[in-house]
């Protein structure tokens, strides 16, 4: 039996052959990195590799680093081990990474989605041996709304707001749900203004080629009813902030995957909560996993241990391992006792795929 191309171990998962890592959380020599969120990429590696549309993030993120860009389905090659990216679907540049050495592949998701949101490069299925894929939201209560409805109740809310002379601030992760407001939105309505952590990642998207709808830089000499009669966008570092009660009164969105359970919305304070995830949904995970045709599936983070359990009740051979991923872009004020007992909750009164 060959020796598995890719392990587990303390510092992220490895290739031995390759000599290489990927999306390792301790410093390492050679890293792969499959997207610029910081749980994925860290700083102190002496070399990295990713797609070319993450770079000027990462770059942003990480400062002055040793990093090689290549596109979707380039190859490189690392002491006999092919290397290829192909769309993850997650973000702007997000890659799965494939593996393959004497035949044998293997592929590691890193975070996707399967819905297209009109931004990120959508995903693609990729035929492996072996898939390593995030279970973030690996529950059947997380089945998310098609796109176009979820932008047409955003919309919707953005323009009563105006109607009623209340300013709009929706809030959404810096790289990722940030681009995909800005480019679902309904710019008839008004102008969008961005918090200084969200405009800072779109300049540099802007500067890796990305052709984002346009945005105002929110600063000191903003006027304040100008903005108010826009929409804001903001990271949720802002919530509770003196900058973001400056623009009061307001209504005030939040918008993540976790809006799912009830009291999300409550204990982020926000007037409405928006399920948008750009994480797989359950549906999503089950349908991913299917079409690569893989002998294996290892469970990286998220509901590992109970979405493990049910892919080995219908057939796969799914193994759950543990790793340092997970928790920027779904950080969630819900402490995870809440979670579970909510999830449970919800769980018992829908039925199990």
């Amino acid at each position: 039996m060959a020796k598995p191309l890719l392990e587990f171990t303390d510092r992220g998962i490895y290739c031995e052959q390759g000599r290489f890592y990927i999306d390792p959380w301790k410093p390492v020599d050679d890293a792969v990195i499959t997207h610029a969120h910081a749980d994925h990429a860290y700083f102190g590696h002496k070399n990295y590799l990713a797609h070319h549309l993450s770079r000027e993030v990462m770059l942003y993120r990480l400062g002055d680093i040793n990093l090689q860009t290549i596109g979707y389905g380039e190859t490189v090659v690392k002491n006999g081990v092919q290397i290829s990216l192909h769309p993850a679907g997650h973000v702007i540049g997000s890659a799965q990474i494939r593996i393959e050495y004497k035949g044998q592949v293997w592929v590691v998701s890193g975070d996707y989605k399967t819905e297209d949101d009109g931004i990120s490069t959508p995903f693609e299925p990729v035929k492996c041996h072996h898939f390593i894929s995030e279970c973030t939201f690996g529950m059947p209560v997380y089945t998310w709304k098609p796109q176009q409805q979820l932008f047409r109740d955003i919309n919707n809310w953005w323009q009563t707001n105006k109607e009623n002379g209340v300013a709009t601030i929706i809030v959404g992760y810096s790289l990722g749900k940030a681009q995909r407001i800005l480019q679902n939105l309904d710019l008839d309505i008004g102008k969008v203004y961005t918090h200084g952590v969200i405009e800072n990642t779109n300049e540099a998207l802007r500067r890796n080629g990305v052709v984002l709808n346009s945005t105002e830089r929110i600063t000191q000499a903003s006027v304040k009813e100008d903005v108010r009669k826009g929409i804001i966008l903001a990271p949720p570092s802002a919530v509770g902030t003196p900058w973001m009660r400056k623009f009061g009164p307001y209504s005030f969105g939040y918008c993540s995957g976790w809006m799912a359970l009830r009291g999300a919305k409550r204990r982020r304070a926000a007037d409405r909560g928006f399920i948008m995830s750009d994480h797989a949904d359950w549906d999503g995970l089950v349908s991913a996993i299917d079409a690569t045709g893989c002998e294996c599936v290892y469970l990286t983070h998220g509901y590992t241990a109970s979405f493990t359990r049910y892919l080995n009740e219908i057939g796969f051979n799914a193994r759950e391992v543990h790793t340092l991923y997970g928790g920027e872009e779904e950080d969630a004020t819900i402490t995870e006792k809440e979670e579970k007992e909510e999830t449970a909750e919800l769980t018992d009164r829908k039925e199990m795929v």
